[in-house]
């Protein structure tokens, strides 16, 4: 196994972004190709881990750049500022995810047949809003992932499969948001699945959070499980 991985410059319009990539270099040929959908600091060393890790399951990972090349916040109020602009105009996200998406499918190494798309906190929100708009993925996956559907919400069909990965005491999602993303998944015709961890809170996928005042406390045991939930998912998606 050989993983490579660098950046890529691309364009939304007249901005300028920066992905991350990577893939193993050992396998022949075109192969599956997840894209990765950062929190709301923007695309960091956690997505950039998550990336290699997804190469070495034999896909092409690509970590997407949602701000703009070298934009990182620094503190919660920075990282407010930088999301709420995607979070008044979703529309903005779906031009932005799949600016990436186009770009992911012109690799050399990506079968576009065989795409899927997953995302972390506000990068759950996002994968979900990319198979909102009825292109053709594989499947999303939402880790402790903003649920709520862009307003007003319209008839449309999600082709993708679906699976949410969810903190039962995550206070960022309260239980009436879960109802109305089931029953908006239902209605959209999706094959979806929804995984609820007990005594579990928001970002728990990731090692350094730790401030339950705000909501953010890492979970081990929900950490491992939800990425074996992962490998089963994209393993039968890209069957």
């Amino acid at each position: 196994m050989a993983i490579v991985s660098n950046t890529i410059n691309y364009l939304d319009g007249d901005v300028l972004l920066e992905g991350f990539f990577a893939f193993d270099d050992s396998i022949q040929g075109q192969r599956p190709a997840v894209l990765i959908h950062h929190a709301w600091a923007g695309r960091d060393e956690f997505v950039a881990e998550k990336a290699k890790k997804i190469a070495e399951l034999g896909y092409v990972a690509f970590a997407v750049d949602l701000y703009g090349k070298g934009v990182l916040g620094t503190s919660k109020a920075e990282n407010a500022q930088l999301m709420q602009p995607f979070m008044e105009n979703r529309q903005l996200i779906s031009q932005r995810t799949k600016a990436a998406l186009n770009t992911l499918k012109l690799m050399p190494w990506v079968d576009d047949k065989q795409i899927a798309a997953l995302g972390f906190c506000f990068g759950g929100l996002c994968a979900l809003d990319l198979a909102r708009t009825g292109v053709d993925l594989k499947g999303v996956i939402s880790f402790h992932g903003l649920l709520s559907a862009p307003q007003p919400i319209i008839d449309y069909v999600i082709k993708a499969k679906v699976l949410a990965l969810h903190g039962h005491d995550d206070p960022m999602v309260p239980t009436e948001q879960v109802l109305a993303f089931q029953t908006e998944m239902t209605q959209a015709g999706a094959d979806w699945q929804f995984h609820t961890f007990g005594h579990t809170m928001h970002a728990f996928t990731n090692p350094v959070a730790n401030d339950p005042d705000f909501g953010t406390v890492y979970q081990v045991n929900a950490d491992q499980r939800s990425w074996r939930l992962l490998v089963d998912f994209l393993t039968e998606i890209f069957s």
